[in-house]
């Protein structure tokens, strides 16, 4: 398992290697490297699609916040949580994670 402690100034970027397709309006993804599916669900498939390119933390949460009635910290620890259990499971690259 992996440790990291994410930080809104890291770059997270999608780890290749996963399939990933639309089914009634949520994500769901299957990891070649682990042989498991995910269901991202709908807003886990927006930020899903956000990170195709390394995206930093805090522009993901500007993002989100923008199109959900969310305030500023809820939005943070949604996301952080989410984008943490992706790391668990080996699907995310984060970059550039300082202490800011």
């Amino acid at each position: 398992m992996t440790n990291i402690t994410i930080t809104k100034n890291a770059l997270v970027s999608q780890k290749p290697g996963n399939i990933v397709s639309d089914m009634d309006g949520e994500k769901v993804m299957l990891s070649i490297q682990s042989g498991k599916y995910f269901n991202l669900g709908a807003i886990g498939g927006e930020i899903w699609e956000l990170i195709k390119e390394p995206t930093l933390i805090r522009n993901l949460v500007t993002t989100i916040k923008s199109q959900y009635d969310v305030d500023q910290d809820e939005c943070e620890q949604q996301v952080t949580a989410f984008l943490n259990q992706l790391i668990e499971e080996e699907l995310i690259i984060v970059e550039g994670n300082d202490k800011q």
